[in-house]
């Protein structure tokens, strides 16, 4: 009975958290799925041919345009580097659609709080900026041969057919009369739904290692574990932590946020917890596929030089953000709420599920179940 009552109360707090992030999630991936819908990808491949500033800048406003599956901009991204992108513009590509997306914005600022969402976009062009640097320093020339070779062998790795798809708007004409033509309204619904398809089950599985964390771990524990009763010392470790839990964790994409949140009230660091969502990229599975895609060595020089980022980022927001008395003073992420009630919620979920429905409607009648076959395909593929 105990053992029945705990996963009870693991599923409540999963169960109240995702009601309170629905319509910020499909908020957030309309917005991005009609970005997307204007974006070629063949504009994408021809702006980011090397590493110079202006480059690795476009490379980040493309990134945080695009999709932010971590499996799906990881293979993006080699996809990018073996049609002549540069290894550095397509790290950063990776980074900033995975850690500069709006979806992820509007849940950080729904669970956490908005200084969370200001220090994700500010400490993001701190990590790309360190890569950049670290990349330009250490890595030789011969060494991303070598990758480029082991890229060009094309070994399968995770949402290689959603990466290789191209679902934007193919019409002329001006942003307003493409995304409001018939074409639009299609490409904005295939976007959106295999979105969601190549994210859910992180985002299902991050839910649920958050709710049993939330549920069965003691507040002591994390306590212990981030050295609360040291001021200083938990400034410093939180960043050095966070990172190796994202990394035990398996989760990746959006499904971190709810743990972060977790986490956050538990008592890691302000700069603890961007570094923890920043680690999406580092996880066990994606480490596995830059083995396959990139071979060995790069897959521990990718490690090596994004935890060091990473942590190092974490730092920058920690310390700025404490002089700037950006740091909320209350743990008070959102984890569980007592049940659903007639408010604000409850009112734009209803709203924005309808928005979900008709989206949903349009991408299968305009074909879109096929595709939904093809999201693992092999990388090669053209859809």
């Amino acid at each position: 009975m105990r053992a029945l009552d705990a996963i009870g109360h693991a599923l409540a707090v999963a169960g109240s958290m995702t009601w309170q992030i629905t319509w910020s999630l499909i908020l957030g991936f309309t917005l991005s799925a009609v970005v997307q819908a204007v974006i070629r990808r063949q504009t994408i491949v021809r702006l980011l041919g090397d590493d110079r500033p202006r480059t690795l800048a476009r490379a980040t406003g493309l990134g945080a345009a695009s999709s932010s599956c971590s499996y799906a901009a990881v293979a993006l991204a080699r996809a990018l580097f073996r049609r002549g992108a540069s290894f550095t513009a397509a790290m950063t590509f990776e980074i900033a659609s995975t850690n500069l997306v709006i979806e992820l914005g509007i849940i950080m600022a729904l669970l956490l709080s908005w200084q969370f969402t200001l220090a994700e976009f500010a400490g993001g062009p701190i990590m790309i900026v360190l890569v950049a640097v670290a990349f330009r320093l250490f890595v030789r020339r011969k060494l991303i041969d070598a990758a480029r070779q082991q890229a060009d062998r094309g070994l399968a790795g995770s949402m290689e057919g959603h990466a290789a798809m191209d679902m934007s708007i193919q019409s002329q004409g001006s942003f307003w009369r493409r995304l409001l033509s018939r074409e639009g309204y299609t490409s904005v619904s295939h976007i959106f739904v295999m979105e969601w398809a190549a994210v859910l089950r992180d985002v299902v599985l991050g839910l649920l290692i958050a709710g049993a964390v939330g549920a069965w771990v003691p507040d002591t524990f994390w306590q212990h574990l981030f050295l609360t009763g040291h001021p200083l010392a938990a400034k410093l470790w939180g960043p050095l932590i966070g990172p190796v839990i994202s990394v035990l964790s398996f989760v990746c994409s959006i499904g971190n946020v709810p743990l972060a949140a977790v986490l956050w009230n538990g008592g890691i660091s302000f700069g603890g917890v961007v570094a923890f969502i920043f680690a999406d990229l580092i996880i066990i599975p994606i480490l596995v596929i830059y083995r396959k895609y990139y071979g060995t060595r790069m897959m521990l020089t990718i490690l090596g030089i994004f935890y060091a980022a990473m942590v190092l980022a974490g730092y920058a927001v920690e310390f700025a953000f404490g002089a700037l008395g950006l740091i909320p003073a209350e743990r008070t992420a959102r984890v569980a709420e007592a049940g659903i009630t007639w408010n604000y919620t409850t009112i734009l979920n209803i709203v924005f599920l309808l928005l979900a429905a008709a989206l949903l409607v349009r991408f299968f009648r305009s074909g879109g179940r096929a595709m939904l076959t093809m999201m693992g395909g092999s990388p090669d593929g053209h859809h």
